[in-house]
């Protein structure tokens, strides 16, 4: 767990996780608040709190007397808010920075095709 933020935000995004990388498929039942709370030993209420967001966001839904499940469509609605937080983070502070260096765009373009062509 990440010590700078708070525990039941930790829960979401691995959740989160496992539903983007396929690893909790559209309808799979997710481990319930007191499972997750033994697992990390947290106080359940704190579970159910990364739970409930995500229930909020309409990524998982509740199945009375049986539990939470993702939702259909959670994997590509959690990727397209991914990758709007990536464009925000990452891409327009690189792009601003890069204006400032006088890169413009295509040089930009070649310089990540160069280091993909490394990895």
């Amino acid at each position: 767990m990440d010590e700078g933020r708070p525990i039941f935000l930790q829960i979401a995004e691995q959740i989160e996780n496992s539903i983007i990388d396929g690893s909790l498929p559209d309808e799979a039942q997710v481990p319930s608040t007191n499972e997750l709370a033994a697992f990390h030993r947290i106080n359940p209420a704190t579970a159910a709190k990364g739970v409930n967001q995500l229930v909020d966001d309409g990524v998982l839904y509740k199945k009375r007397g049986i539990g939470m499940f993702v939702s259909p469509g959670a994997q590509a609605k959690l990727r397209q808010r991914r990758r709007d937080q990536f464009s925000e983070q990452y891409l327009l502070p690189l792009l601003a920075e890069a204006a400032k260096l006088g890169i413009h765009p295509p040089e930009l373009k070649s310089m990540i095709d160069r280091y993909e062509e490394k990895r």
